[in-house]
């Protein structure tokens, strides 16, 4: 079974889809990692982000690995790097490009063959897996999405204020869902859920008995 969790920066996906993963015991697929850790490769080259092509050939030529939340490029783990704000600020870039997303998509296809995934991203119900089994779209409020962004952030030894981080979430919700090609919106079968008034162990929960109900009619013969 694949399990998708769609939504907005901050809406909690990461997090979620990770302890849902962890609970099904199904394999956990990061796929906003994926663009980071191209982002990262790419600052660290020195290629310039809005040369398409250029970028789009240091995916293809990188090795990148995704395993039990930690990231390896080209055997560096870069686990914390890409969370930094300053690879944020440039994903951008990466998410913009066809090319790249294009090739990301085809690498996240491959990761989830034969396995049980919950995967969690932009375009994974509308795009990646349109025809998972189960679909989750996350939303929470624009103030809430960045207290969390600023949390994180705190946690990873940047401190950012408040209102910068919600102005820039406000120009990523409108590219995201202005891009041409995998742009953020919910597939018409995801199941919405609003976590603004709910905390981390009811999300979870909800989600949890949902996708077992899930399993157990696709166990029924």
């Amino acid at each position: 079974m694949i399990v998708t969790i769609d939504g907005p920066a901050g809406a909690g996906k990461s997090t979620t889809a990770r302890a849902l993963a962890a609970r099904l015991a199904f394999h956990f697929l990061d796929t906003g990692a994926m663009y980071r850790a191209v982002t990262w490769l790419c600052l660290q080259q020195g290629v310039d982000l809005q040369d398409e092509s250029a970028v789009a050939d240091v995916a293809r030529r990188g090795v990148f690995e995704f395993q039990e939340g930690a990231v390896h490029v080209n055997g560096q783990d870069v686990t914390r790097e890409i969370r930094r704000s300053a690879v944020t600020n440039d994903t951008r870039f990466i998410a913009g490009n066809n090319e790249v997303r294009s090739f990301l998509v085809e690498l996240q296809r491959q990761l989830a063959s034969q396995q049980n995934v919950v995967t969690e991203g932009r375009d994974q119900g509308t795009v990646a897996f349109p025809h998972a089994e189960c679909k989750f779209f996350l939303t929470a409020s624009p103030r809430q999405r960045a207290l969390r962004r600023q949390q994180d952030l705190a946690q990873n030894g940047e401190q950012v204020p408040f209102e910068e981080i919600l102005t820039q979430q406000e120009g990523r919700d409108q590219r995201d869902a202005a891009r041409e090609y995998g742009a953020l919106k919910p597939a018409p079968d995801a199941i919405p859920i609003d976590t603004s008034e709910l905390d981390f162990e009811q999300v979870v929960t909800k989600m949890e008995q949902i996708v077992r109900e899930k399993l157990a009619r696709h166990a029924t013969p």
